[in-house]
């Protein structure tokens, strides 16, 4: 084909001819694709193929096109890759800031602070992780029995956040003594005798239980309690080393996801090791539109950096919106305004994943304000936790002002119920003056009781006078308040009980 016939072709609107090439001698005498204005086409011939081409008189987008398209691509890998940033923020501030290494345990010997800026962490029982790379080879971890000196609840999750074992009395140990054995993707090796084999669809896997302090003991009992957890290689099973625990109880330990340019180095750190799945292979190829892939250094260039920052915004910006605009199905009460903090998909478990498609927004959203979620959800779970999104009236709760609710003085609970309150913005607790989080029954001796025996709590940057013992503060930010309930009984999972809302003050 020759030079004038090639371009009278591309005046004519058509390439559909073998053989057309691409090739850079010809770089200079291509169209470049026209942007802003209204679409016009090329030439005046009688008759204009059907498709092909905008319409006649389109708007055609403006600006740097690739730069948006990286915008748009740094947002949609934000929402798919919420699960695993969320749990790898976790082990990355745990190495960087607590120092810790593969295989150490981290067991606080109090109650959370806000210096835990976790995503919707409770204050009420003392918490123990632990983090571990399976590419060293596979792992082993003692679990004690529970007993009249504690008990452990809790999870163990791959890279994605999907969890691989319940542990504890509900788990695959049935709260007996027990050695877990995590094995890498694509183990071959022999499972030794007396482990309760668990593989891993991921390299590197994390832990969070909750050490529950037994009848007649006190927290000092279950951090001892803890410290019977040990965690290694199996290549050293014959000589286990010291377990090394680190107590952060007074550190500041951030493991809230960031939402700017260095999200995007998470997921660097992420897929560099990790194996990717056949239904994420097109996400493989967003991140490597951005400079990430596997065995590559992460060096984007400027331009490619503002991209991801604001593409990251942007992602943040939608969940919020997200949240504030919650489909009524996702209520709790169809008359009450909470949402179950665990908003499983339509079979109960975590991954939204169905026979035709990915949830990957719903995905992103419970990720985004819960992390360590259990496999499947249970008809009558062992807690309940409930968030408060809207006071009496429907109206969104807002930042500045003061909120009540009232507690029955029989709330159907066995152990204990609590009512914590986070920042609506990070979801993690809000730092006050008071270092104040969360108000529970383990308070009663504290709290300021009605007639009834009821009791009204505030949460708000100020309490009525006379209330400040029954308030949790929020420093003038938007509020998101939680009622766990712990061993709720049926009234609560049948929803025959239904909790007040809360309610504006003054």
């Amino acid at each position: 084909m020759s030079e004038l016939s090639r371009r009278s072709a591309l005046a004519a609107g058509s390439l559909f001819f073998a053989g057309a090439s691409a090739g850079p001698t010809f770089a200079a005498d291509r169209p470049v694709a026209p942007t802003g204005g209204a679409y016009q086409p090329q030439g005046n011939p009688p008759v204009q193929p059907i498709g092909g081409q905008p319409p006649k008189g389109a708007p055609l987008p403006s600006g740097d096109l690739q730069f948006q398209i990286k915008r748009q691509r740094a947002m949609e890998l934000v929402w798919w890759a919420a699960p695993a940033v969320a749990i790898y923020r976790f082990r990355a501030a745990a190495f960087e800031d607590l120092g810790m290494k593969d295989n150490d345990i981290i067991a606080y010997s109090h109650t959370a602070t806000p210096k835990l800026e976790a995503i919707t962490a409770n204050s009420s029982t003392p918490y123990i992780a632990a983090y571990t790379d399976l590419s060293k080879g596979p792992v082993v971890l003692e679990i004690p029995a529970t007993g009249p000196d504690g008990s452990l609840y809790g999870q163990v999750v791959d890279a994605w956040q999907f969890t691989i074992a319940d542990v504890g009395p509900s788990g695959m140990d049935k709260g007996k003594a027990a050695k877990y054995l995590f094995t890498p993707p694509g183990y071959k090796g022999k499972i030794p005798p007396g482990y309760l084999h668990v593989p891993s669809p991921n390299y590197r896997i994390a832990l969070a239980f909750r050490s529950v302090i037994a009848k007649g003991k006190t927290q000092e009992d279950a951090f001892k309690y803890a410290h019977r957890l040990r965690m290694y290689y199996l290549s050293e099973a014959a000589r286990p080393p010291k377990q090394k625990f680190v107590d952060p109880s007074n550190d500041r330990y951030p493991t809230i996801p960031i939402y700017d340019e260095r999200h995007f180095s998470d997921l660097h750190a992420i897929f560099s090791i990790e194996p990717v799945k056949v239904q994420d292979k097109v996400m493989m190829d967003m991140l490597a539109s951005l400079g990430i892939e596997k065995g590559k250094p992460f060096k984007p260039d400027e331009s490619t950096v503002q991209a991801m920052r604001e593409g990251a915004v942007a992602a943040w910006a939608h969940i919020q919106w997200w949240f504030d605009h919650l489909p009524p199905d996702r209520l709790y009460w169809p008359d009450r305004h909470y949402a179950s903090l665990l908003m499983a998909d339509r079979n109960r478990t975590f991954t939204y994943e169905y026979d035709d498609r990915i949830d990957v927004i719903s995905r992103a959203a419970q990720f985004t304000w819960c992390t360590y979620v259990p496999k499947v959800l249970s008809d009558s779970p062992a807690t309940q936790y409930l968030m408060g999104m809207a006071d009496k009236d429907g109206k969104l709760l807002e930042a500045g002002k003061t909120y009540k609710l009232t507690i029955p003085a029989k709330m159907p609970v066995r152990q204990f119920w609590a009512l914590s309150v986070y920042d609506r913005a990070t979801f993690g607790f809000i730092y006050t003056d008071s270092g104040r989080t969360t108000l529970s029954s383990y308070d009663m001796d504290k709290l300021r009781k009605n007639a009834d025996g009821s009791i009204t709590l505030y949460v708000g940057p100020k309490a009525p006078d006379g209330w400040e013992s029954n308030l949790v503060p929020t420093a003038g930010v938007r509020p998101l308040p939680a009622m766990r309930l712990y061993g709720p009984t049926e009234e609560i999972n049948k929803k025959t009980f239904k909790m007040d809302d809360f309610e504006l003050v003054g």
